[in-house]
């Protein structure tokens, strides 16, 4: 009891770590869109070295949110605290000029232990979204002369949930994650007319909450086909669901002297308008299928199928407001396809190297973004790394690194180099002690 105090003490200190530096620093102006980018499931090492392989992914010693019926491998005297931290390393580029910037964050933690025999549960965070841009648009021409427009951005969603396994029989698991989704999203477009005298420079701003309770499932079946193969099956299913979001809008015009600003007067709200509205933040219909062929103790290859009508969370301001207009974003279909291969490690091997389970993989995404019917965004990425065990193999420090590119050239490319490194701690708990 003592152990579990202390640990659920160190877990609740890291996830404050966790919405703290969710908030990525990188720069990424496509972040404007929605409720932001998210590296799920990169930013998890094990997810990422296999190019995104997930649905089929469960062990003893390992936590994946990705498909809750993983819980269910949790053995029932073990106790599990699995964290990761990341490395981004990323370029942007356009037809004229290119930026470097890297940033690090507490990429998730989680624990996961057994309720029973047959339920076994997790508790974890994970940073959702992000959203970090700022970028300036100059028009010249018309009554207004040079008008430069500049948008900014800051904030992100994280995700806390609390997941359950379920042993249906011997091969059988099943499972559900409850999610309760939260963060603030700050927007802002700011006017600014050099040449004239009639146009006054104005501010749009836009703080938006979200606090929802959203749901997944999942399934995962095991077929032995002989005493050295054997074939996982997983699937995933995200419920489609409209949520609601609160809003904060001002619109003001002003003036600037010697570097700074001075409201002039506020356009929105007005004298019978309330600042704070209603919004809605719609969650698409996910399905995730996941195969996988293991041989034991030599190797395992898979492959993930996901599909959505859109990418990401689509988020709709209320039409009586409607602060920042129309976006240019378009939704259409959504898939990505992943493959990974492993050199699983042999936990009786006598020597070290023998044990330790070598993985890489690649993926591609398809309709990321829709920036109009003719700009579709595409997203492919390679990945490896390596599983060291730990504590006579109970325990693992894993290891990645993955390359991907999102965008085009002649808009706007992300490169983006990333290294992973998460401790998968599995400690012997639940176990009555017997006195001869």
């Amino acid at each position: 009891m003592q152990k579990l105090r202390y640990t659920i003490c160190v877990l609740l200190m890291a996830c404050l770590s966790v919405g703290a530096m969710a908030q990525n620093g990188l720069n990424a102006p496509f972040s404007q869109y929605g409720i932001g980018q998210s590296r799920l499931p990169f930013n998890m090492p094990q997810a990422a070295m296999l190019g995104g392989v997930v649905y089929t992914q469960s062990g003893p010693n390992r936590v994946n949110p990705f498909n809750p019926a993983s819980y269910a491998a949790i053995q029932p005297t073990s106790f599990i605290f699995d964290m990761g931290l990341t490395i981004d390393m990323t370029t942007l580029r356009d037809p004229n000029t290119s930026l470097y910037d890297a940033d690090g964050n507490l990429g998730y933690i989680a624990v996961a232990f057994p309720l029973t025999n047959w339920w076994k549960t997790s508790l974890g965070l994970l940073p959702l979204s992000d959203v970090n841009y700022e970028s300036v648009q100059s028009v010249t021409g018309g009554p207004w002369g040079t008008m430069n427009t500049r948008y900014d951005g800051v904030g992100g969603v994280s995700r806390l949930y609390w997941g359950n396994g379920f042993n249906i029989g011997e091969r059988l698991s099943v499972g559900f994650n409850a999610n309760f989704l939260y963060g603030n999203i700050s927007r802002g477009i700011t006017y600014d007319f050099k040449d004239s005298t009639f146009f006054m420079d104005s501010r749009r701003e836009k703080s938006t909450m979200i606090k929802n309770f959203t749901f997944d499932f999942g399934l995962l079946y095991n077929q032995p086909l002989n005493d050295k193969y054997t074939l996982n099956v997983g699937l995933t299913f995200t419920p489609h669901q409209n949520l609601r979001v609160q809003d904060k809008a001002l619109v003001y015009t002003f003036v600037t002297h010697s570097g700074l600003e001075y409201n002039r007067d506020t356009i929105f709200p007005g004298a019978d308008q309330d600042p704070e509205y209603t919004s809605t933040l719609e969650q698409p219909m996910v399905v995730g299928l996941g195969l996988s062929l293991a041989r034991n103790k030599k190797w395992m290859i898979a492959f993930d199928g996901t599909y959505a009508p859109w990418n990401g969370f689509k988020y709709a301001e209320d039409k009586e407001h409607n602060v920042f207009g129309t976006s240019a974003l378009q939704y259409g279909n959504n898939f990505r396809g992943s493959l990974g291969i492993q050199r699983l490690g042999n936990p009786d091997a006598a020597e070290y190297l023998r044990r330790v389970t070598f993985s890489a993989g690649c993926y591609r995404e398809q309709g990321k973004l829709y920036l109009d019917p003719m700009q579709r965004l595409d997203e492919w990425g390679i990945g490896c790394g390596l599983s060291l065990p730990m504590r006579k193999g109970r325990s693992s420090l894993n290891i990645s690194a993955c390359y991907s590119r999102f965008g085009t050239a002649e808009l706007l490319r992300h490169d983006i180099v990333s290294f992973g490194i998460s401790i998968g701690s599995c400690e012997t708990w639940f176990m009555k002690r017997k006195y001869n």
